[in-house]
């Protein structure tokens, strides 16, 4: 039965008509926004990169609506207390100001009638919509709410080493760090401002680096590391002793690299977990500090930014009762939060779920996470062999690095299990090759693996600075832009502003989604290299990773200057 052909109507049919959106990124964008309960204008900003002040002009002429700009406003002014906070969080509205008895709030969709009757029911005042930019208003809000924020803005310095770190060992209570000499303050206080200015920056590392004359901090943010500090060098061995006490590590040991966690508890409802290495290096101890954030492992797979085609076959892949799903890419390309995101749609009552990981990065609730630990000989393929006897219908191993795990992981592919796991390589095709090299037979690599996703990460660039960068073709044509593409092709540069960090804010995956087909089977059951296999790939129609990344810069998501950096012609 043939379905109902999509119509765009109201909002987004104002949008197509207006020749801002096609009818399929409308298509798109009304299941996705509906699925993640944002207004329309919002998704179409921060997730198909569409120009939120050339959005707002449209809905500003179709609804005749006047556009307010929300960065000249003063915040301290807004009127937030008339209304109930989950109100405004939840339908993306911001009171503004009060005339009278009439209420003014600010909506980047002016057309959501039951938002506007709820504001109207929680202030219990007359309502008056008024235009605003998506990608203002949620930064507004986010400004206003984000627990992050509002316990950063509590903390000035003289409160900085009142900052508690929760020890979660079992035996013992709440580690009380405020007392200390008047001594160690000062370090207590650095320390504390640097983790909760790396929280409030969005970063994902930070780097606490000791050399012969200087010492330097550095933190990575949207993958790009920024130096944030140089405290005086005399002050590095108490830095890192420091660091130690507040995750349970050895002080006195200064020649063994060490592993450790902090919970850094910054409100009274929220808590931030790091995981903390020290490696003694020729100065003194450098310690590295990765910032796990749990809302990263609760994305929706909208949010990662996959093409429609490669999302069905994700899906499509994790809804078989059995096979090995392979996702693959260097260090930092995102490929835990991929395989995190997999696992959360798997995660029902009716699975049993395991996990073997090293480490165990977010902890996630109904699943079975294994911290794998070499020294008392439980690596992946013990662990592994412990799921199989433990009744799992979904595996997934952290890594596949030598032969006996994979061949564990494809015996239970095999055997009616679903597998995922990861691998470093740097395309999907050389994924099973690595596995022929490895010593897997090409008739186990061809009959289990059914899908391999190679992914990187790129930075998104801040849709309010943004501008159009005219890029000669030839240059287009030598980044692998075809002909039909560059007539069309609008790119846009960074610019940098206020709400943005070198005209970047966040980042957007690109995605190569192998599906493995009979046709690629018989290429690998004949030992075809990664060249044979990539070629029937692309005849069957898979985008490499270039042609995905060219998607994101033809988009407005991401700039050429980015893809050239994050993936190589």
């Amino acid at each position: 039965m043939m379905g109902i052909p999509f119509q765009p109507v109201g909002l987004v049919g104002q949008l197509v008509k207006a020749g801002l959106i096609t009818e399929a990124q409308a298509k798109e964008a009304a299941k996705g926004a509906n699925q993640q309960q944002q207004p329309l204008p919002l998704y179409l900003v921060e997730k198909l990169g569409v120009d939120e002040r050339a959005l707002a002009e449209v809905i500003s002429q179709a609804f005749s609506v006047p556009v307010l700009d929300l960065s000249k406003m003063d915040r301290e002014v807004w009127p937030k207390d008339l209304v109930k906070d989950k109100v405004i969080q939840k339908h993306y509205g911001l009171p503004l100001f009060v005339r009278g008895k009439k209420l003014f709030v600010g909506f980047c969709d002016p057309t959501q009638a039951q938002a506007i009757s709820e504001f109207k029911f929680s202030s219990n005042m007359s309502v008056e919509p008024i235009l605003v930019e998506a990608g203002k208003l949620a930064h507004a809000i986010e400004t206003l709410f984000d627990s992050a924020s509002d316990a950063l803005a509590g903390f000035d310095d003289s409160q900085l080493e009142k900052l508690e770190v929760i020890d979660e060992l079992p035996q013992l209570n709440m580690l009380d760090l405020t007392a200390m000499t008047s001594d160690d303050a000062p370090v207590v206080k650095f320390v504390n401002k640097i983790l909760l200015d790396a929280i409030k920056r969005g970063s994902s590392d930070i780097h606490f680096e000791p050399y012969e004359k200087i010492y330097r901090v550095r933190c990575r943010t949207d993958g790009v590391l920024h130096e944030v500090s140089r405290p005086p060098a005399s002050l590095g061995n108490r830095i890192s002793a420091r660091l130690k006490v507040m995750s349970h590590l050895d002080i006195s040991e200064r020649r063994l690299p060490q592993d450790g966690r902090i919970k850094l508890k910054i409100s009274r409802t929220r808590a931030i977990d790091f995981r903390v290495n020290t490696l003694p290096t020729l100065w003194g101890e450098k310690v590295v500090l990765r910032i796990l954030d749990p809302s990263s492992a609760q994305m929706g797979i909208d949010a990662l930014g996959y093409d429609p085609d490669q999302k069905a076959m994700y899906l499509e892949a994790l809804n078989q009762p059995q096979g090995m799903i392979l996702v693959t890419g260097p260090t930092g390309s995102g490929k835990t939060v991929s395989l995190y995101t997999g696992l959360n749609i798997l995660n029902t009552t009716e699975r049993n779920i395991s996990t073997a990981e090293d480490p165990v990065e977010i902890n996630i609730e109904g699943i079975n996470q294994v911290h794998i630990n070499t020294k008392v000989g439980l690596n992946f393929a013990e662990a592994l062999r412990s799921f199989l006897r433990q009744d799992p219908d979904v595996v997934m191993v952290g890594e596949i690095r030598d032969l006996e795990t994979a061949e564990i992981a494809i015996k239970a592919a095999q055997t009616g299990h679903l597998v995922l796991s990861t691998l470093h390589t740097n395309s999907a095709p050389e994924t099973l090759t690595r596995m022929q090299n490895m010593g897997v037979p090409v008739y186990n690599i061809a009959t289990s693996v059914s899908l391999i996703i190679a992914q990187r990460l790129a930075r998104r660039l801040c849709t309010s600075c943004k501008v159009i960068e005219e890029v000669p073709a030839e240059i287009l044509r030598d980044a692998g832009f075809s002909e039909e593409q560059i007539s069309t092709a609008t790119i846009f540069k960074p610019v940098g502003c206020t709400r943005c960090h070198q005209g970047y804010k966040g980042r957007v995956g690109i995605y190569e989604v192998l599906k493995v087909s009979p046709r690629i089977q018989e290429v690998i059951m004949h030992n075809g290299n990664s060249l044979d296999i990539a070629a029937v790939a692309k005849a069957e129609g898979m985008s490499d990773l270039r042609q995905s990344g060219i998607k994101k810069v033809l988009s407005g998501m991401t700039s050429l200057e980015e893809l050239n950096r994050v993936i190589k012609e």
